[in-house]
């Protein structure tokens, strides 16, 4: 397996990955998968990264900037999506620890994730990398006209200081 910066052209294979997320029902608030250009706008293209083995996309991680305002600036959301038969295999936990030096040569100095509780894999997943919960938004959404909760995490930068 490598991991690798994401291009246009995986597009095809990332919005299957993210589609087969989106069915699980707790993978994310989102309800179809959006056009290319709208994912595009939305991501920050420095952190957008694949992890395929011979040809194949097994998942797909990037950022997203929480906030236009500049105070912000180094503030992302991760986004990890894994293949449902590539799940299990250590494909999260690659595409994950190489997100977070990815941001940090990009100057994030903190990058986060909302998480549903029943998402049990994503939760792990996220500590073994070393994040950190935060908090719980109760209710904060809908997701299938249900309200769902959010669990908070984050990774602070270990090499960005942080007075």
């Amino acid at each position: 397996m490598i991991i690798r910066s994401m291009q246009a052209t995986d597009w095809e294979e990332v919005s299957r990955i993210y589609a087969e997320g989106i069915q699980t029902g707790f993978a994310t608030f989102e309800q179809q998968v959006p056009s290319y250009e709208s994912w595009d706008k939305a991501h920050v293209e420095s952190c957008r990264l694949i992890a395929e083995d011979e040809g194949q996309v097994l998942g797909w991680a990037a950022l997203s900037p929480v906030s236009s305002r500049c105070v912000y600036g180094g503030v992302a959301e991760v986004s990890v999506y894994i293949g449902e038969n590539s799940r299990g295999k250590g494909v999260g936990k690659a595409l994950l620890n190489q997100l977070v030096s990815a941001s940090e040569e990009a100057g994030f100095w903190t990058i986060q994730s909302g998480i549903f509780p029943e998402n049990e894999a994503s939760i792990a997943l996220h500590e073994k990398v070393g994040f950190r919960f935060i908090g719980k938004r109760e209710r904060v959404a809908k997701n299938h006209g249900e309200w769902k909760d959010n669990l908070l995490f984050e990774k602070r930068s270990e090499t960005i200081g942080i007075d």
